[in-house]
C-alpha cells in the first residue's frame, strides 16, 4: 500500500500531458476522477469490495474478449462478490490517463500482477448527481513479460 501511492502520484503527475484539463471544474474533475480509480485500484488490492463498490456505478459491466475470441461480459456485480474481504494480493494499479468533457469521462490504467499479466482497463464515467461513477470498464491483458521473471 506504501508503495502504490507513490507509484499512483508520479503515475498522475507523467499523465498531466494527457488529461483535458482545460479549466479549474476540470481539474476539480480529474482529482474526483482520480480519487475514484483510486477506490478500484486500491480496493482490488487489498481486499475491500466496499471501496470498489464506491467506484462503480451499481449496473455497470465489464467487458473482454477471452481466449476463445468471443466477447465476454461480466456483471459488475458478480465481479465485486469476487473480491474476499481483507485478501490483499500483488496487484500494482496505476493510472495511465483521464480525458474529460462536461460530465462524461474516459480513463486509462494499467494493473500489473507480478508473475502473471498486466492488465490494461479502460473505464467510461458519468457524472450525475454531483458525484462520478465508473459505469464501464473494458480490458484487455498480456502475459507478464518472462524476461522480468529472470531478473
Amino acid at each position: 500500500m506504501k508503495f502504490l501511492r507513490p507509484l499512483l502520484f508520479f503515475s498522475l503527475a507523467g499523465s498531466a500531458f494527457f488529461t483535458n484539463a482545460q479549466d479549474t471544474d476540470s481539474a476539480a474533475d480529474i482529482a474526483r476522477i482520480t480519487a475514484v480509480l483510486t477506490d478500484y485500484i486500491d480496493g482490488t488490492a487489498n481486499g475491500d469490495p466496499e471501496q470498489v463498490r464506491r467506484a462503480f456505478h451499481p449496473d455497470f459491466n465489464l467487458y473482454t474478449v477471452n481466449d476463445a475470441d468471443s466477447l465476454w461480459i461480466r456483471s459488475g456485480a458478480k465481479y465485486i462478490d469476487g473480491i474476499k474481504v481483507g485478501e490483499k494480493n500483488t496487484r500494482q494499479g496505476r493510472i495511465i490517463s483521464i480525458d474529460v468533457e462536461h460530465n462524461a469521462a474516459m480513463a486509462k490504467a494499467e494493473i500489473a500482477i507480478p508473475g502473471w499479466r498486466i492488465f490494461t482497463d479502460y473505464f467510461l464515467l458519468l457524472k450525475y448527481e454531483g458525484a462520478w461513477w465508473i459505469v464501464q470498464k473494458s480490458y484487455t491483458w498480456r502475459e507478464w513479460p518472462m524476461s522480468e521473471e529472470k531478473k
